[in-house]
């Protein structure tokens, strides 16, 4: 029986950011991660491996070079917690003991609660961006398109970066552009979950203007349930407020697919759970609400934020905080306010980077106006955000934005 004084479930964005920081603000701190996987992947890059923009090479990186120095990896998968007895079973029959748990395990992607979905996936112009496996096929899809419906899709809530699934629709507009004989025999269709383009004001105003421009057919309130390969068409539930919910069925040359997400089957069922599956801690602290030496951060936490990489980088400063003075006997007033950013590609060279909190309300990184199209923030996304991510978030460092003149923070 290993024992440990902070013990990590997951070692994605989420629990090498905090070991790093932990290592970062108290070297002599005895730091486990627990993480079955040998490759790491920079998921926002994704995106950009549909759009053709990146190879799928370009956003995996070897774990073990990234598990902070003096940190113990342990290359197991989490199979059980017991926050009662402070322990934890692993796939290879390990019970690991902790002084403090963090929960990083991230979320996990329902491919099966679309009927059709997993046998169509891959193949016949389906695709997705949320998988390693077949975010190449996206640009495949988008390169070998000969006209007809373009179909992109958005589940419900929540999903780990809810900008992702209307970016593509974007760019693949784009593509298809560039040859007007297939743009005048095309359709590109949004077709999502949510009753409108994007939850934050601010933001949605000019989304709609770009959907607008292009001409692209966006549906809302449009579920996909289902994926008939053989006839190439696909059905979505539609649940519109004040009307009676239907079936509506759409026939497409090219489907992108963003999959339902839950959490883990082994955080779902354990004592941590919230009803929702996800982590139930405190949205500010991230402090478990009925075992205090519990913390948990990124996607598979239950707080009502983005859950998207920038996410973490605002929960890692105020969880390590707080983990430390839980450590010391004491309360700390490390306090997240829901920061998360959305680098919303509207085609390429361009760009809205969309910050915000809890509150709905912009929270920019630039003393620019964050609302507008800029070439400067695709070049951000493109560039200098995979950069940051390898080289300053992962190392727990502080966000940039103190260093930015002109910026509240």
């Amino acid at each position: 029986m290993g024992h440990h004084q902070v013990l990590i479930v997951g070692g994605g964005a989420g629990g090498i950011t905090v070991a790093a920081r932990l290592k970062r603000f108290r070297p002599s701190l005895e730091v486990a991660i627990l993480e079955p996987s040998s490759e790491h992947y920079y998921q926002p890059g994704w995106t950009l491996v549909g759009g053709g923009v990146f190879t799928m090479a370009q956003t995996r990186r070897q774990e073990a070079d990234l598990i902070p120095a003096g940190v113990t990896w342990i290359r197991e998968a989490v199979a059980g917690f017991d926050p009662d007895h402070n322990s934890v079973s692993t796939s290879g029959g390990q019970t690991l003991t902790y002084d403090a748990l963090v929960v990083a395990t991230g979320l996990k992607l329902n491919w099966d609660a679309i009927k059709g979905l997993p046998e169509a996936l891959g193949k016949g112009g389906v695709c997705s961006n949320y998988s390693k496996d077949y975010a190449a096929y996206t640009w495949e899809c988008i390169q070998n398109f000969k006209g007809g419906n373009a179909v992109f899709t958005c589940a419900p809530m929540p999903i780990k970066c809810p900008g992702a699934p209307q970016k593509i629709a974007y760019m693949a507009d784009d593509a298809i552009k560039r040859d007007p004989a297939l743009a005048a025999k095309s359709k590109v269709i949004y077709a999502t979950a949510t009753p409108g383009i994007f939850g934050i004001p601010a933001y949605a105003a000019p989304l709609r203007e770009v959907v607008a421009r292009k001409g692209i057919d966006a549906r809302y309130s449009h579920t996909l349930i289902e994926v008939r390969p053989g006839t190439k068409e696909a059905v979505f539930k539609v649940s519109k407020e004040g009307e009676e919910p239907r079936e509506e069925v759409i026939s497409y040359e090219l489907l992108h697919v963003t999959p339902p997400m839950v959490a883990p089957d082994v955080v779902a069922q354990s004592p941590l759970a919230a009803a929702s599956g996800f982590v139930e801690v405190d949205k500010h602290s991230m402090q478990h609400l009925r075992f205090p030496n519990v913390f948990a951060i990124g996607d598979v936490s239950g707080m009502p934020n983005s859950k998207t990489a920038a996410a973490v980088r605002g929960q890692a400063p105020a969880l390590v905080t707080n983990l430390l003075a839980q450590l010391d006997g004491g309360k700390g007033d490390g306090s997240y306010n829901g920061y998360s950013c959305c680098p919303l590609i509207t085609g390429y060279g361009k760009t809205i980077m969309a910050e915000f909190n809890y509150d709905a309300q912009p929270e920019p990184s630039f003393p620019l106006d964050p609302t507008k199209e800029r070439w400067s923030m695709w070049v951000m996304k493109t560039t200098i955000l995979p950069w940051v991510y390898w080289n300053r978030m992962l190392k727990g460092a502080d966000h940039e934005k103190r260093f930015i003149p002109g910026v509240k923070h």
